[in-house]
């Protein structure tokens, strides 16, 4: 199957759009912070899924994506962290 047509890439993509709206309106001061990181995180997500999915092994597609796992832990953190 084609990542495309992957549900986890098409949520994962989706994720990244609504963590750059929500973005938008956080501070300024926090642009080159918190807010650049929390949008690394999400982009990593759905830029994950593909790369696993071109490697020639099921070991190395599994380990993409537990990382595109990974990364999602990291920004939900980071949303914690922007709500203290």
């Amino acid at each position: 199957m084609e990542y495309k047509n992957l549900d986890v890439w098409i949520e994962a993509r989706k994720l990244t759009k609504l963590v750059y709206d929500s973005t938008k309106n956080y501070p300024k001061e926090e642009m080159f912070g918190l807010t650049n990181q929390i949008r690394k995180c999400a982009v990593s997500v759905p830029s994950n899924i593909p790369e696993g999915c071109g490697r020639n092994t099921s070991k190395e597609t599994i380990h993409f994506l537990f990382i595109a796992r990974g990364s999602l832990y990291e920004a939900e953190t980071q949303f914690i962290y922007q709500q203290i």
